[in-house]
């Protein structure tokens, strides 16, 4: 089947998000609105200059660099109400592309400097995303992430926090933050508390550092799922492991150009991993820091590594096998997105049949 993929088609494609950061995906209108609202003083309050200073582009030249922006967003994510408005509005623009089902990550401790307390920051989330969820029809879940480059009790903390909201909106824990020189394995504790009351793990591994924070992510703190991944492909071996194991990679294009994990997009291993048969997964990372959608991802995918229809239709697809969710509600979703997608098949050939 020939299909045309335009940007509308793959617009009305369901699809997942499961790698996105709150506070890199919050507009820069809703700063401004935000640090008017609550009196925040902010390096300016000039749409176009604050875009400047926050989105990433060719200039940005490594992780490190890549983070700067957060700092300044954070600014308003310091009470509930810029916290649950960031939510519900991150669901509002997922929705508007036909994103199925997202999670959102984030690590509340980056939002108590004005005193809020970690129950507080993650109910406000919530409460912001199920809001989405009613208003938009979205479907999404909350990943708290530790961060490398604090203490090892912070995490160990972060995790405790995961574990109480299970199943009430957290459906996972992570590890963010600058990964070279902070090894994964520090955080054990967190990880093995995590794992001990069955919670899903994912892990940022193989961006700023080798393969390496890859196996320890697996083998030392039990990750189901790998954020990025990219640099994978130095480690036949490990490779072979996670393509056995069927391990999904949270793969972000845009950002590893902008973290200068790959030097051009083209330079990106994603057409190699899909093409060995990985699990490769499409997401954002962050939609307003990299200035991206989940459609630009997947253009960026087609027009740069050059994938066909089949193939993309199957990365959407190991977006939904890949969710932390319940069997039973991921064999629901795919079962619903391969509907939806034979029925934009089928409206694309009749369209082409016309005279």
């Amino acid at each position: 089947m020939k299909i045309d993929i335009t940007r509308e088609f793959i617009q009305k494609l369901p699809k997942t998000d499961l790698h996105v950061h709150l506070d890199g995906s919050v507009r820069v209108s809703t700063i401004i609105e935000l640090a008017r609202q609550f009196n925040i003083t902010l390096p300016t309050m000039d749409p176009d200059e604050l875009r400047s200073l926050i989105v990433c582009g060719d200039h940005t030249e490594s992780l490190e660099d890549y983070l700067r922006g957060f700092g300044i967003v954070n600014l308003v994510l310091q009470n509930k109400e810029g916290l649950r408005r960031a939510a519900y509005e991150l669901a509002e623009d997922a929705a508007k592309e036909n994103v199925r089902y997202m999670e959102v990550r984030y690590s509340p401790i980056l939002h108590t400097d004005q005193g809020l307390e970690l129950s507080e920051i993650s109910q406000a989330v919530i409460d912001g995303l199920r809001e989405g969820e009613r208003d938009f029809g979205i479907k999404t879940g909350v990943i708290i992430c530790g961060m490398r480059h604090m203490d090892p009790a912070t995490s160990f903390k972060l995790a405790e926090l995961a574990v109480a909201f299970k199943n009430k909106g957290v459906v996972g824990f992570d590890l963010a933050g600058g990964e070279y020189k902070n090894p994964a394995k520090a955080h054990k504790e967190a990880f093995d508390l995590a794992l001990k009351n069955n919670l899903n793990l994912t892990i940022h591994a193989g961006e700023a550092d080798g393969p390496h924070s890859i196996h320890q992510a697996l083998h030392i703190c039990g990750a189901h799922r790998i954020g990025h991944g990219t640099r994978l492909r130095e480690d036949g071996d490990l490779l072979n492991y996670v393509n056995d194991h069927r391990i999904p990679l949270e793969i972000c294009i845009k950002s590893n150009y902008h973290t200068k994990t790959v030097p051009d997009i083209r330079s990106h291993p994603i057409d190699f991993y899909i093409d060995y048969g990985l699990r490769v997964t499409i997401n954002t990372d962050n939609r307003t820091i990299s200035d991206t959608t989940v459609t630009d991802e997947y253009l960026l995918a087609i027009n740069e590594l050059k994938l066909d229809y089949p193939t993309l239709k199957n990365v959407i697809l190991n977006g939904f096998k890949s969710a932390f969710l319940p069997y039973k509600e991921r064999v629901q979703l795919i079962q619903a997105a391969l509907r939806e997608m034979e029925e934009l098949e089928q409206n694309e050939l009749k369209m082409r049949e016309k005279p």
